[in-house]
C-alpha cells in the first residue's frame, strides 16, 4: 500500500507537482510526463512526454511553441561577467567624477556661479550611471556585441578627467 503525500512529516508548496510522483509502490516510474516537461538523466529516454493532443485543454496554458518564441535568450556566463566588470567601471567613474568635481570646486568658483557648478557637477556624477542604464535598457533586443560596443564607447567618453588630471590628493 502506498502512503499518500498528506501522510508525510513535512509538506511544502509544490508537493503536488506531477513530476514528483514516482509511480506505483513496486518502484516503477511513470510512463508519461505532463505536457511541457522534459525528462533528463539516466533512463530519460524511456519516458515519453505527453503531446499537446494528449493533454487536457487548459484555458491558462500557452502552447510551447509560443512560449519558446517569445522568451528572450538568457545571457551566458561570459556576458554576465563582462557586464559586471563594466558596471564596476561605471561605478568607479561615478566616484571619480564626484571626487574630481569636488576637488575643482574651489578653483572653479570664479568662472561660474555656484548654482551652475553644482548642477553640472551632479550631471557629471550621474552621467556614467545614466549611460550604463540607458544602454542596458535600449539594447535588450540587440545582439551582445552592440551592447558592448555602446558600453565601450561610454568608457572612453565618460572618463573622469578632473580625477585623472588632479587626482584625489591634488598637485
Amino acid at each position: 500500500m502506498q502512503a499518500g503525500r498528506d501522510d508525510d512529516a513535512l509538506t511544502w508548496d509544490g508537493d503536488d507537482d506531477p513530476t514528483l510522483d514516482v509511480g506505483v509502490a513496486s518502484g516503477e516510474g511513470p510512463d508519461r510526463l505532463p505536457a511541457g516537461f522534459t525528462a533528463v538523466g539516466r533512463g530519460s529516454e524511456t519516458l515519453a512526454a505527453t503531446t499537446d493532443e494528449d493533454a487536457p485543454p487548459d484555458a491558462g496554458s500557452v502552447p510551447r511553441d509560443d512560449v519558446s518564441a517569445s522568451a528572450p535568450e538568457p545571457m551566458g556566463n561570459a556576458t554576465l561577467i563582462t557586464l559586471g566588470v563594466l558596471g564596476g567601471i561605471y561605478a568607479l567613474f561615478t566616484i571619480g567624477w564626484l571626487i574630481g568635481g569636488l576637488r575643482l570646486q574651489g578653483s572653479a568658483q570664479y568662472l561660474v556661479t555656484d548654482v551652475m557648478y553644482q548642477g553640472s557637477l551632479w550631471l557629471a556624477v550621474l552621467a556614467p550611471l545614466l549611460w550604463f542604464g540607458t544602454v542596458f535598457l535600449l539594447t535588450r533586443a540587440s545582439r551582445a556585441w552592440v551592447r558592448f560596443a555602446w558600453l565601450a564607447a561610454g568608457v572612453v567618453l565618460l572618463l573622469p578627467w578632473p580625477f585623472v588630471m588632479i587626482g584625489a590628493v591634488g598637485q
